[in-house]
């Protein structure tokens, strides 16, 4: 898939608003606003339910990685979430 294709997808999911469960958030993390190194997938199955969580991390902007992009457009669709939400913008990441 191609990365306007799964960043539209994404987009479009996100903007339903809340559905139910399973839900499925995402999260772009950095060391300045305008560069995200790292997104953190959460996966919550039902409410009050732990979220399962996976993370990946670039050298590059996640945003615009393709292959990080498509990968978040594939576990939305194998985990069948019905609500996708996104934190806005890029958090900072502390610093040590």
């Amino acid at each position: 898939m191609n990365l306007d294709k799964a960043k539209k997808r994404i987009a479009k999911l996100v903007s339903r608003g809340f559905k139910g469960y399973p839900l499925v958030s995402i999260a772009y993390f950095g060391d300045t606003p305008a560069l995200a190194t790292h997104v953190v997938i959460s996966f919550v199955a039902e409410e009050g339910a732990e979220p399962q969580v996976q993370k990946f991390n670039a050298k590059t902007d996640v945003r615009h990685d393709e292959n990080i992009q498509t990968v978040i457009v594939k576990i939305i669709e194998r985990t069948d979430a019905q609500t996708i939400s996104e934190a806005a913008g890029v958090a900072l990441l502390a610093s040590a």
